[in-house]
């Protein structure tokens, strides 16, 4: 998550440089790789640069340009960022100049160049930049190479020449090389990479040059982000309202803080103005006050309601420093990845802007933070009512139980992994729940009932592993886990005819509750226990209990299976061995042969050569 939220903010170290025009205008251009100047054979500037318009009667070929600016518009900046085929237009009868080497170069206008990063130009390398070098290549603009490639073996060099020009661009890209003009030329640097081409910095290290040739041309090192400030408003009714007011001389000015918090009013309708306002927009008591028609987006309320949960009640701060002190942060936050760039960006964000202003006593909101995976369709695809694989889940409820839905939710699969969702698969879950309800039945009426060690230890590691599980949000190894406690019990029933007592009965549902809420408090009380099973202690395991007792002895003769024996954890070798001689399925295969050896693997088998 932190990974992803670092690329939206999009910090970048460069430097920002001036080229000026053949117009005598200048464009500003952010680089991080300066030391790539005398390679420069071309700058771009966004479609929506000031200077386009500014020097529509000096471009020649305004009408090719004015036609490329009108079908970019129909792009989003999204899918101009992440389009693999980059277009663009040059501007006829303007050039700009190299200010490293006086060389005129072309200017051109790009869809894959933003005006709200960096300056909204840029300076392009193709020797030394795949996107560059895709883009020279469509349009025939030369290349230098001005970083030396290195003969080491930490660089990939790759010999071009017996290759085709397509095969050797698609190589060029696999191995971060570029390959123009007969030239090897790559993105990446290496400790033994030098500049070369670049008169007086020839031989500097690339990362040394940025800074020498910035200062060399008068540029300055700046930082720059991707980031941009977020729309805080929103055309509608439902939302916090925005404390201002406008005023009939034009002015806005803020709600009096004894008059916070700001409620909306009650109205007959939600629905939008139709006038391409607010809802508000249509309350005239709301209008006449100059309050404000937009309300605040989801993510503003989002961005720190979990501090008042800490102290929901107090109507003179968003939570006391006490109480602020007390439980500090969230121990563990769930959230979907989808969140990243959004809630979860801002709530970090908002946080960190109360720690710094000495609110709240911790820099980060969460201790922890957990992503979901995704339900999916049957059909392998996200649900949305655009494809019509939606699975309502009041059917399943109505049909199965909520428990049931429950139980299979958590049982699909890792909590971090998307699933399909399979219908067929829930009936599954329905019949653990059932199994469950079916042992009450054997359940002895009498406290002084002791249940077998079996169920006893089945149980106690049932409780070890579900609570470890529960903690790592292992759900779906938990349930498996009680699945497999529910199949030893009734296997350990069957054989010993025994009761099960209602305090190890009790001890399952209790596990069982946190995944099937509804039938465990029923059992609960059904049982004649006080209060519902959510309140109840959570029950302990006792490590003593965990020791298995007995162990199955695989016998083999002449290393086939031949039985097993179901002996003490505790026995020793010696008696092992006697046990298997003396079996009743052993002996006729080994009646009258010579046993040669009996080789024993503890707590596992005994293989018997004749």
């Amino acid at each position: 998550i932190k990974e992803i939220q670092k690329n939206w903010i999009g910090k970048s170290e460069g430097s920002e440089i001036e080229f000026t025009l053949s117009t005598g205008e200048s464009i500003k251009v952010f680089t991080t790789r300066a030391d790539t100047l005398f390679g420069v054979t071309y700058v771009v500037i966004a479609p929506e640069h000031d200077l386009v318009q500014k020097l529509k009667l000096q471009i020649k070929n305004w009408n090719e340009v004015e036609k490329y600016l009108s079908e970019v518009k129909a792009k989003s900046e999204e899918d101009r960022v992440s389009s693999k085929e980059k277009t663009g237009v040059e501007i006829k009868g303007i050039k700009a100049t190299n200010p490293v080497n006086g060389e005129e170069v072309s200017v051109w206008i790009a869809d894959y160049v933003l005006a709200g990063y960096g300056t909204g130009a840029v300076m392009a390398v193709p020797a030394h930049d795949e996107r560059d070098f895709a883009f020279a290549k469509k349009y025939n603009i030369p290349s230098v190479n001005v970083i030396e490639p290195s003969t080491t073996e930490t660089s990939v060099i790759v010999d071009f020449s017996k290759y085709s020009e397509k095969e050797a661009l698609d190589k060029s890209i696999a191995n971060h090389s570029l390959y123009l003009n007969g030239e090897i030329c790559y993105e990446n640097i290496s400790i033994f990479s030098k500049l070369r081409n670049s008169k007086k910095f020839n031989g500097l290290h690339p990362n040394e040059a940025r800074k020498e040739i910035t200062k060399f041309v008068g540029g300055k090192l700046v930082t720059k982000y991707k980031i941009r400030d977020a729309i805080f408003a929103r055309q509608r009714y439902w939302g916090e309202p925005i404390p201002l007011i406008h005023t009939k001389e034009g002015f806005i000015k803020t709600v009096s803080e004894k008059k916070l918090p700001l409620k909306l009013p009650n109205v007959k309708s939600y629905a939008p103005s139709g006038t391409g306002e607010s809802p508000l927009a249509t309350v005239k008591a709301w209008t006449t006050a100059g309050h404000e028609t937009n309300t605040m987006p989801g993510w503003a309320g989002s961005s720190w309601y979990f501090l008042r949960y800490m102290d929901p009640k107090n109507k003179k701060a968003f939570a006391d420093k006490k109480a602020l002190t007390y439980w500090k942060d969230v121990d563990m936050y769930v959230g979907g990845q989808e969140h990243a760039t959004g809630h979860l960006l801002y709530s970090r964000f908002w946080h960190k802007f109360l720690y710094d202003l000495g609110y709240v006593p911790t820099k980060e909101p969460f201790k922890a933070l957990r992503n979901q995976g995704l339900i999916m369709a049957t059909d392998g695809r996200k649900m949305s009512k655009r494809w019509g694989n939606v699975i309502n889940p009041d059917d399943i409820v109505a049909t199965y139980g909520a428990d049931t839905l429950r139980v299979y939710e958590m049982f699909m699969g890792p909590f971090e992994a998307s699933q399909p969702w399979n219908t067929e698969s829930i009936i599954g879950s329905r019949r653990f729940i059932e199994r469950v309800w079916r042992l009450g039945e054997k359940v002895g009426t009498q406290s002084v009932v002791k249940s077998s060690e079996d169920i006893e230890r089945s149980i106690h590691k049932a409780i070890k592993k579900v609570t470890e599980d529960i903690h790592t949000f292992g759900f779906n190894t938990a349930i498996s886990t009680m699945m497999i406690c529910v199949n030893d019990i009734e296997s350990a029933l069957q054989k010993e005819g025994e009761t099960l007592a209602v305090r190890e009965y009790l001890m399952l549902i209790q596990i069982l509750a946190p995944f099937a809420p509804h039938m465990a408090d029923m059992l609960w009380l059904q049982f004649g226990q006080k209060g519902s099973i959510h309140i109840a202690s959570w029950p302990t395991y006792n490590p003593k209990k965990l020791i298995d007792q007995k162990m199955t002895i695989v016998v083999q003769v002449n290393g086939k299976v031949r039985v097993e024996l179901y002996v003490d954890t505790d026995m020793q070798k010696e008696m092992i061995e006697a046990h298997a001689l003396r079996d009743e399925k052993i002996l006729p295969w080994i009646e009258g042969k010579e046993i040669k050896r009996v080789i024993y693997v503890p707590g596992k088998l005994i293989n018997i050569v004749c």
